[in-house]
């Protein structure tokens, strides 16, 4: 069986067959793919040849692009996009969402809030989200809220639904919400935890594609997280996909890019209130 597979692993894919894959994933995704992950595309796809038995990446692109190989195509993005997060990344966006905008909001009387992750992977940074939104109620009293995760890979939204981690992944998180939030698994081998219940019927997973014309999420967000995902994207493909997300943000609302991520003469109705967060003209 080893044999078998170390043969998959051998398959090669030529500089056309890269071409004709990497033009796709950019026009249809909007992930860029220069030449240079040219041997990634091959080592995360060769998976892929060897779960449906194709002997060839020239066989396997017939299939992808014929009418049979659709739920190929959600296949083939879940291997290719990029998924790293953690819980409690760049802390200071939380730290801001709590002490300056969930005050804002609780202080106005408005008592339901809206969240949405965008690109939210394997869910560390929805959940992160619950964790922050319950120390707040416990301190200042109730208030509703809702939070979407979406993202392009149904492996990463499955694993964000489970909410199931290994120990190492949660290491950023303070001890008193570890105590709260998680539970650790009966099984002292496995090395895991879970997001508890209430927690994980707050956040709400669904697939999409920021490159689609239409989100079909509702209009009045609070917040949108975005970070770490447009760095995939060319520039224009940034600022087109930002409008969009606008669109579901509230007059006044929250926009959060990652840190490594600007919008500097980008064309979008956001002003910058602190170094990557933005509100809404």
């Amino acid at each position: 069986m080893n044999d078998h597979a170390g043969n998959f692993n051998n398959i090669q894919l030529n500089s056309k067959e890269f071409e004709k894959l990497s033009t796709y994933i950019f026009g249809n995704y909007g992930i860029k793919m220069p030449l240079a992950k040219k041997i990634m595309l091959q080592s995360r796809l060769q998976k892929r040849l060897r779960h449906l038995n194709i002997t060839t990446f020239e066989k396997y692109i017939q299939f992808v692009f014929s009418d049979k190989g659709k739920e190929e195509i959600i296949h083939m993005m879940d291997v290719v996009s990029t998924n790293k997060t953690d819980f409690f990344r760049e802390p200071t966006h939380f730290e801001f969402m709590s002490e300056e905008i969930l005050s804002e909001i609780y202080n106005r009387k408005q008592n339901n809030v809206k969240i949405w992750s965008a690109g939210s992977s394997s869910g560390e940074e929805a959940y992160t989200i619950t964790m922050v939104m319950e120390e707040f109620i416990e301190k200042h009293g109730h208030l509703k809220y809702e939070i979407i995760g979406a993202d392009i890979s149904t492996d990463m939204l499955k694993k964000a639904i489970n909410g199931v981690y290994k120990l190492e992944k949660v290491f950023n998180i303070p001890e008193s919400y570890k105590r709260k939030y998680l539970l650790k698994s009966k099984d002292p081998l496995k090395k895991l935890v879970r997001i508890k219940s209430h927690l994980r019927t707050k956040v709400k997973f669904f697939r999409l594609n920021l490159m689609d014309t239409v989100y079909n999420f509702p209009k009045d967000f609070d917040m949108i997280f975005c970070r770490n995902t447009l760095i995939y994207f060319e520039r224009d493909t940034q600022e087109k996909v930002i409008n969009k997300l606008c669109d579901h943000l509230k007059p006044g609302g929250y926009f959060i890019l990652g840190h490594s991520e600007s919008i500097t003469n980008m064309d979008v109705p956001l002003q910058n209130i602190k170094p990557t967060i933005f509100r809404k003209k």
